[in-house]
């Protein structure tokens, strides 16, 4: 019978011939340095998009309203990440960061907009 020893510890591994962890903490240790990377990303941009939408919502507490570009900066918004967009049928797009939306206007200023019910995206 060969020895199998843990890829997370070393520790002997004991019962199934497949097994390749002593316990539950070393195969989720394992498995989260494995992932480590990538899940740093994924939490660095979940970060952002929800600090967008507190922003935006902050602004927005009644589901519409008009805000400066300088306002948003100042609070940190980043515009460059957003979960998805909405084209209108005259061709405008909407930003959104989960349910609040933005749209650019002229003269420096942003609408923003709660997502309806009809905004299918």
């Amino acid at each position: 019978m060969e020895k199998r020893e843990c890829l997370e510890c070393s520790s002997p591994v004991t019962g199934r011939k497949d097994k390749k962890f002593c316990c539950d903490y070393c195969r989720n240790a394992y498995h989260n340095r494995l992932n480590e990377s990538s899940n740093a990303y994924v939490r660095r941009v979940n970060n952002i998009l929800r600090k967008n939408r507190r922003i935006l919502h902050a602004f927005n507490p009644e589901g519409k309203a008009k805000v400066r570009t300088l306002q948003l900066a100042e609070e940190g918004f980043n515009f460059h990440f957003f979960t998805n967009t909405y084209t209108t049928k005259g061709g405008n797009k909407y930003y959104f960061c989960y349910d609040q939306g933005y749209i650019k206007l002229d003269d420096d200023w942003y609408t923003i907009v709660k997502k309806q019910d009809y905004v299918k995206v």
